[in-house]
């Protein structure tokens, strides 16, 4: 019995393809914890270190670290950035007029 095998292009977005409600935000999201889990082993915090300077139980450090989505709010990661000596600058626009519907994205600097 031979099996075929369907390969779907992703979007770009694996919360979009999977299906998760607003997959905008939670890629958003994902990219600024994936960004603090990184300053945090860029500066070598263990996690103790990394909740004493967050203010955040030493569990939380670990949900941040291996990406729990769920445990923060996009509010909590941005005030965690602050505490990380990130500035967060937040951009309003009108949407190009090629772009079907309005978008939300992160970039990341160094």
């Amino acid at each position: 019995m031979k099996i075929k095998n369907k390969i779907h292009r992703g979007s770009g977005n694996v919360f979009a393809d999977i299906g998760v409600a607003y997959p905008q935000k939670t890629l958003a999201r994902a990219q600024i914890m994936s960004r603090i889990a990184e300053i945090l082993k860029e500066q070598h915090f263990t996690q103790k270190e990394a909740s004493v300077l967050l203010g955040i139980p030493q569990s939380k450090v670990s949900c941040l670290v291996n990406g729990k989505l769920s445990m923060f709010s996009l509010d909590h990661l941005l005030v965690l950035l602050n505490k990380l000596d990130r500035d967060v600058e937040i951009i309003i626009k009108p949407k190009t007029k090629e772009e079907r519907i309005a978008s939300t994205h992160v970039l990341l600097t160094a």
